[in-house]
């Protein structure tokens, strides 16, 4: 049989090569890329902990926005109790690189998956959501194979009409069925995530909102306090809420994501003026490879950015994005603008952080035109 020479073996290098050396000038990055601005990702990171922290609560920061430990690690230095994650595998991810402290903001259904909990609980601290009994029984009879204790959150659905509890009977049976698993499982308290809330644009339909899953809270911790069932800690709140839940006397901690990165379509909110203003941190480095009279084609398409929250937004005066496939966006400009040439690169804003970050094997963090770091994004398809 012909030995066909690997990628490596060819000298050609691999795949998964950085596309930039830490020291080059922006302009000398290849493209597609998604870059990390510092100065602006340092202000954020300070200031969003600031605030929650002087409102005498933890900051849990969600890992699911940039999947990258380098990240995780800076937030922990800044202050935060550990991390959240959605899935078995990307807590793993951080585990690796030494995060001690996961919550799982999501259900682990599954004998492989809540298996893959279990052994983690033997490195960090874990945590994980149920809503039903089905859930407690799976990751309880794993926790005591592997013998260990896992944090066990009851999810209570505050409003987002998505995973969760809505009446206290439920809370109550699902506490119960935890406690007989005891000690391999340990009942935490709630997770009160209000999803929708955060992309509310008006600051006072915010607040509405989360006063309302305060109300609805309230009422839940009365009743499993009644059953019996004390309740250490609600969990919840995100980069669009996090003041009101931070100043509500309710929430123990929060769970900001996306004020690390930042992206169009949180910028549509309009501020809360008693919160600080975030910055755009992540940007997509692309370059121009064709132009007409009419536009100009980008290098980076449906590959480079997701399209759940709209189109990127370009950041240099008078360019627009008219559309965009799978390996190219085109744009346009109006009037009076100066032209593009092919071989200039450009950036944009992505509508959505998360699921944009997901596509790319990792940050470039710049400063003052200059790369400074390079970070990998080591749990992206982390979907188990």
């Amino acid at each position: 049989m012909t030995h066909h020479p690997s990628i490596s073996e060819s000298g050609l290098g691999n795949w998964h090569d950085a596309p930039a050396v830490i020291g080059a000038s922006v302009d000398a990055i290849d493209t597609p890329a998604l870059l990390i601005e510092l100065d602006a990702f340092e202000r954020n990171l300070a200031e969003v902990h600031a605030v929650i922290q002087t409102a005498g609560i933890a900051v849990r920061s969600h890992g699911k926005a940039h999947k990258c430990p380098d990240i995780a690690l800076r937030q922990i230095h800044a202050g935060a109790v550990g991390i959240c994650v959605q899935k078995a595998s990307e807590a793993e991810a951080f585990i690796e690189v030494g995060v001690k402290n996961i919550l799982i903001t999501n259900q682990v259904v599954g004998v492989r998956k809540v298996e893959r909990v279990a052994r983690l609980a033997a490195h960090a601290h874990m945590g994980l959501c149920v809503d039903n009994i089905v859930q407690v029984h799976q990751i309880g009879a794993a926790a005591r194979r592997h013998r260990v204790a896992i944090d066990v959150y009851i999810e209570q659905d505050v409003g987002g009409a998505r995973c969760g509890v809505t009446t206290n009977a439920a809370a109550i049976e699902l506490a119960e069925a935890i406690a007989t698993y005891s000690p391999s499982l340990v009942f935490a308290g709630l997770q009160a995530y209000y999803g929708p809330a955060q992309h509310m644009r008006k600051p006072e339909e915010r607040l509405q909102a989360i006063r309302s899953a305060c109300d609805k809270v309230k009422d839940m911790v009365s009743a499993l306090n009644a059953a019996g069932f004390e309740v250490n800690a609600i969990t919840g709140g995100g980069t669009g809420t996090y003041p009101i839940e931070a100043e509500s006397g309710l929430y123990t901690e929060v769970q900001p994501g996306s004020y690390v990165l930042m992206d169009n379509d949180y910028h549509k909110n309009s501020p809360d003026e008693e919160a600080p203003e975030l910055l755009p941190v992540l940007h997509a480095l692309c370059t121009v490879i064709s132009v007409s009279p009419t536009h100009a084609v980008l290098d980076g398409g449906l590959k480079c950015f997701a399209m759940d929250s709209g189109l990127p937004r370009m950041t240099l005066p008078g360019w627009s994005v008219k559309g965009i496939s799978d390996e190219h966006t085109t744009i346009i400009s109006t009037p009076g603008t100066p032209p593009l040439k092919v071989g200039d690169k450009v950036r944009l804003i992505p509508g959505h952080c998360d699921p944009t970050v997901n596509l790319h094997d990792w940050l470039v963090a710049v400063r003052n035109g200059k790369v400074e770091e390079l970070w990998p994004v080591s749990a992206r398809g982390a979907l188990f």
